[in-house]
């Protein structure tokens, strides 16, 4: 087999995004991570959406294919079923997973294909000049903003785990290292892993910048805080399970957690259909 170099992973076309946007971080921690598993580049698929973040498969050397708006779970889960040897990441945005995509968020949870959805989450509509997105809170302005934003927020880690996925977890553009273990532990889970990715959009999104996150963010495992859900918890240890990762899912403001929440085993929607 031929040695494959981290180089291998980038593609020649250079990023056009904002000077600062996190989504440079996030690449950096995908092309690393395929890098560091020594995935073959023939056999790797990254499915987008629309928006900023569609344009990663564009910047990664591996098959990659740029869908629909929302779209991204049913055609990513296609392709995985259909060619189980495949190693599928999908990405998107907030907007384009939580708002168009919401319905087919919900759905991929109750199937569990064994894929990993990274969410890159900046709060607003970058691509298409700053509209509020479905997770920037109630009454929060930003500068692209006319006037506060009249609709909650969206939380995609409860959602996730109402919806059934097995594997949740949340990382930071700017983390490069962290969000790099983070992506690998997802696409080593069995089953359906959701990573949710703090992404700052310097461009339109002047509230939640890299100086409000720095101070507040702090590592979930550092913490000891177990994620691990063994197979047959009682009823009574499970409920506190889910108590707990409901208060870290929730917790925003002065303290901000990322790694992993929540890892569960179940069987996988391929499994199910033998």
């Amino acid at each position: 087999m031929v040695e494959l170099k981290l180089s291998d992973y980038k593609a020649d076309k250079h990023p056009d995004w904002c000077p600062g946007c996190g989504d440079f971080g996030i690449l950096s921690a995908l092309q690393m991570a395929l890098f560091e598993l020594r995935l073959d580049p023939s056999r790797t698929v990254v499915f987008s959406g629309i928006g900023c973040s569609a344009k990663t498969p564009h910047y990664l050397n591996a098959y990659g294919v740029h869908t629909l708006h929302g779209r991204v779970l049913p055609i990513a889960q296609g392709a995985k079923l259909a060619n189980p040897h495949l190693a599928v990441v999908a990405v998107g945005g907030d907007g384009d997973g939580l708002g168009i995509g919401a319905g087919h968020f919900v759905a991929a949870g109750r199937r569990n294909v064994d894929l990993l959805y990274i969410l890159y989450d900046n709060e607003v509509y970058g691509l298409t000049k700053g509209q509020a997105g479905p997770t920037l809170g109630l009454g929060e302005k930003t500068k692209s903003l006319p006037k506060p934003n009249p609709q909650g927020r969206i939380n995609p880690l409860l959602l996730a785990f109402a919806s059934g996925y097995t594997w949740i977890g949340r990382g930071y553009a700017y983390d490069v290292k962290g969000l790099k273990e983070l992506i690998k532990e997802g696409m080593g889970h069995r089953g359906l892993a959701f990573l949710h990715v703090l992404q700052p959009c310097p461009t339109y999104n002047d509230l939640h910048t890299k100086e409000w996150f720095a101070p507040r963010l702090y590592n979930l495992q550092e913490e000891g805080y177990d994620p691990q859900v063994p197979p047959g918890l009682p009823p009574e240890a499970l409920d506190r399970r889910m108590a707990l990762f409901q208060e870290k899912a929730l917790e925003w403001g002065e303290r901000i957690p990322v790694g992993v929440f929540w890892k569960a085993e179940a069987p996988t929607f391929e499994e199910r259909l033998r």
